[in-house]
């Protein structure tokens, strides 16, 4: 544990910052996985929403620096591959 007053606080911000991590990364996989299961359902207006709901929280996660604007880009032109799938 540290001595330091700066280093205690870094460490209380730290631990906040990575559930904070934990909590956005969680839902984003969530609404992802929510999304492939409207997918393999075939329900296409609630494969629609999942969608919106699913890039949404893919762009928070991108611009909150936990995944790189690329892999967020990566995962939206998957899921919206899936998508137009669905609908032809």
């Amino acid at each position: 544990m540290p001595n330091i007053k700066s280093a205690i606080k870094r460490v209380k911000t730290s631990e906040a910052n990575r559930q904070q991590n934990a909590q956005f990364r969680s839902a984003m996989r969530t609404a992802i996985k929510s999304f492939n299961g409207k997918v393999e359902e075939k329900d296409v207006e609630g494969a629609k929403a999942a969608f919106l709901a699913a890039t949404k929280k893919v762009d928070k996660a991108a611009s909150k620096g936990l995944i790189h604007k690329n892999k967020a880009a990566h995962e939206k032109s998957r899921l919206s591959k899936k998508l137009t799938g669905l609908n032809a």
